[in-house]
């Protein structure tokens, strides 16, 4: 059974998010012919069906509100940022920019380049169908770049991510979970490592069993720009420049993958096991670090029940939402 009104229909235009059952299919499967949950992961059980379709009626009608909006900010954020991460290359080569600050930069703008391509892998900086398409396009790839991961891996991933939330074997950030904050930040390091079933390995394998064009794509891409992004190191270090490969590059992009898989993946998520519902996919934290340092990932349940919201207005969204998820048995104490 699901709480949705709207089985046949969906009257709002945007994505209504995972349905209100615990399978982690996501809002685009066809609840009519999925078999019940066997344990009840919709919120408050003591809420019969027909008050958990109000609040879900409520629920979207303030979602509907932070929907859209101007994303001009976030094109101008990733082609700025990129081109500021580019020059980091040559003023640095030429001891323009001291390496210590090269570092801090470019590590900074490798974080930030993944929360402009988050929005282009949902589609909101500009919709299929529109003139702007294009632009959802190249701010995804070139935000993507400081990782040295294609835009087209990075979709396909994630979107499987928000299809099996949570799922053991299907949801392909699962490698991140661990039982606490040291180990999680180790985890970071260790799943890049070779050989071992983590986020790199799970990737590939994801893309590999779905085995449709758009992920042998996203292979063939990926592998060019690994190739890319270590025949450039080696070409700075053969010239000299190795420190200068480091601090722009190489160091940045190991530490901005960490930050973003604890901020992005463990954080709200932790911990995982079990929690496939609509409510549970994700968590409402307060972290040490502030909002906008944790990527404002605090209320990323927020994302998972509605991705189409920006991720600047998740925290309004939120408190507009909060006496509704309380009721649905939603831990929002944090904040």
């Amino acid at each position: 059974m699901t709480d949705r009104p709207d089985i046949s229909e969906k009257p709002f235009d945007f994505d209504l998010g995972p349905d209100d059952v615990g399978t982690g299919d996501g809002g685009g499967t066809d609840v009519r012919n999925r078999d019940p949950s066997a344990i009840p992961l919709s919120g408050d059980d003591s809420l019969d069906k027909y008050t958990r379709v109000e609040l879900l009626k409520e629920e979207r009608e303030i979602a509907a509100r932070f929907h859209g909006g101007p994303m001009w900010g976030y094109v101008a954020a990733a082609f700025g940022g990129f081109a500021i991460w580019v020059s980091m290359f040559p003023l640095t080569m030429l001891g323009i920019v001291p390496v210590w600050l090269a570092l801090i930069i470019s590590t900074f703008l490798t974080v930030a380049g993944y929360v402009t391509c988050h929005e282009a892998m949902h589609d909101n900086i500009a919709k299929r169908g529109e003139k702007t398409r294009w632009m959802n396009q190249w701010v995804g790839e070139v935000s993507l770049l400081p990782i040295a991961v294609p835009f087209s891996m990075g979709k396909i991933t994630h979107l499987e991510h928000h299809k099996h939330c949570n799922h053991p074997t299907r949801d392909p950030d699962y490698t991140d979970e661990a039982p606490n904050m040291l180990m999680a930040w180790y985890k970071t390091w260790w799943n890049r490592q070779p050989r071992v079933d983590g986020t790199i390995n799970r990737y590939k394998s994801v893309c590999e069993q779905l085995d449709t064009p758009e992920s042998q794509k996203a292979l063939k891409q990926t592998a060019y720009v690994q190739l890319f992004y270590l025949a450039t190191l080696f070409t700075m270090a053969w010239n000299g420049f190795a420190i200068e490969a480091a601090v722009c590059w190489w160091l940045p992009r190991q530490l901005g993958l960490s930050w973003i898989r604890f901020f992005l993946s463990w954080a709200p998520h932790h911990p995982r096991e079990g929690q496939t519902g609509r409510y549970e996919q994700a968590y409402i934290f307060k972290s040490k670090v502030g909002h906008f340092w944790s990527m404002c990932m605090e209320t990323h349940l927020i994302h998972h029940l509605y991705p189409g919201i920006p991720n600047h207005r998740t925290r309004d969204a939120y408190l507009a939402m909060k006496p509704i998820l309380e009721k649905r048995g939603v831990d929002c104490s944090a904040i």
